[in-house]
């Protein structure tokens, strides 16, 4: 008696029709990669809080996805007289942080006072207009929390993991600040 077992070339079709039949599906729902963010603007101005970590960050990713970002450190325009216009190049874009802080609130005490649970927080308010003062993004606030127990025998394993929680939320930070700075379609 002969076996039904189909053939090596038969497994390989039948697998590359359901492959197939599976990607034409995904892309039918919409579902698509995260392309790299394109920006309608080519230069931007970091001022305010510039020296903070999160701006810090956000200055190296905005870099990094092809923006030359200006801030108050930016040498002056290369063989410009030296008048106070020609020291500050001009930005297509102007971002303004007007506030960076981190915050450690406790949440949780036991009954004799003792600390056991912390929320972390990271606030984050910027704005986005043009040189004339045209508003491309109005304030805009993003607050993120995280919750984390406290014991107060393991006082460094818990530092190094508030520290990890916080450059978590400067990164989701950055993130969000780029793709609504790629939102913004004309100048």
């Amino acid at each position: 008696m002969k076996s039904q077992r189909p053939t090596l070339p038969r497994r390989r079709a039948v697998l590359q029709l359901t492959l197939g039949a599976t990607v034409l599906g995904l892309s039918g729902c919409g579902f698509a990669l995260r392309k790299a963010p394109t920006f309608a603007f080519d230069t931007v101005r970091i001022q305010g809080m510039e020296g903070t970590q999160v701006s810090r960050e956000l200055r190296d990713a905005l870099l990094a996805n092809g923006l030359r970002v200006l801030t108050s450190t930016t040498p002056a325009v290369p063989g410009a007289a030296a008048t106070p216009a020609a020291l500050a190049p001009v930005a297509q874009a102007i971002l303004t942080v007007l506030v960076d802080q981190r915050e450690r609130v406790v949440v949780g005490q036991t009954a004799a006072g003792q600390v056991r649970e912390l929320q972390l927080r990271t606030r984050f308010v910027f704005r986005l207009r043009t040189p004339t003062d045209k508003i491309l993004i109005d304030d805009v606030e993003l607050l993120l929390e995280r919750d984390i127990s406290f014991n107060e025998t393991q006082v460094l394993a818990k530092d190094a993991e508030e520290q990890m929680l916080y450059r978590d939320m400067r990164s989701d930070i950055v993130q969000q600040v780029v793709r609504r700075l790629a939102a913004v379609k004309a100048l």
